[in-house]
C-alpha cells in the first residue's frame, strides 16, 4: 500500500471535494481518496505506485488544479 499527497487549488465547498474524490477514485489502482477542504490536501491511497500525471489529469477533469505534491 502506498500513499501520495497533493495540494489542490480552487476547491471552495463540499461539492468541490465530492467532484475531486469521484474523478480521482476512478483512476486505475487507486484504493482510497481523502480530501481536506480547509488545507486543500488530497491524499491518494493505492496498491502500488500510481502515475502522478493520472492523478493530475483526474483533478483537472474535476475542474481544479494540482499546485504540487506535498
Amino acid at each position: 500500500m502506498s500513499t501520495a499527497t497533493y495540494t489542490v487549488k480552487g476547491m471552495t465547498c463540499g461539492h468541490c471535494v465530492s467532484s475531486v474524490k469521484e474523478e480521482v477514485g476512478e483512476v486505475a489502482g487507486v484504493t482510497s481518496v481523502d480530501v481536506d477542504l480547509a488545507s486543500g490536501l488530497l491524499t491518494v491511497g493505492s496498491d502500488g505506485p500510481v502515475d502522478p500525471a493520472k492523478i493530475t489529469a483526474a483533478v483537472e477533469e474535476a475542474g481544479y488544479e494540482v499546485a504540487g505534491r506535498a
